[in-house]
């Protein structure tokens, strides 16, 4: 079932800006992405122009994705400033960090195999 419906006005905080787009935090299980071309009419030449990290602001729905909770947005063409920052802190994820956690060795012990491999390789070389 869709939570989110094309042409709806939804508000969120902005949680990351990359030269690609701006991150979106809707609620406890959406986040959204408004794409560089969904920012402005006119040519964008700094995202940061528009938006700020923690600003809490207004977007329109362009499509849901119900499966990856996730929604395309859009600012272009409404008013979408909220004129205040959100002063809700960002909630850590039940995974949190446990995927590091469990990971760490494996990656160190694969990246000491590497090292080690091109050093062997090295000295056959020479």
């Amino acid at each position: 079932m869709k939570k989110y419906k094309s042409g709806d006005i939804i508000a969120g905080c902005v949680t990351g800006i990359e030269k690609y787009g701006v991150f979106v935090s809707l609620d406890e299980y959406y986040s959204g992405l408004i794409h560089i071309s969904e920012i402005s009419n006119s040519y964008v030449r700094n995202i940061h122009d528009y938006v700020q990290i923690g600003e809490s602001i207004r977007a329109e729905v362009i499509e849901e994705i119900p499966k990856e909770h996730k929604v395309k947005l859009s600012i272009k063409n409404i008013e979408y400033r909220i004129n205040k920052k959100n002063t809700h802190k960002i909630k850590e994820t039940k995974t949190g960090f446990s995927t590091l956690k469990v990971m760490l060795e494996v990656w160190i012990r694969d990246k000491i195999l590497e090292i080690e491999h091109n050093n062997i390789e090295k000295v056959k070389k020479n």
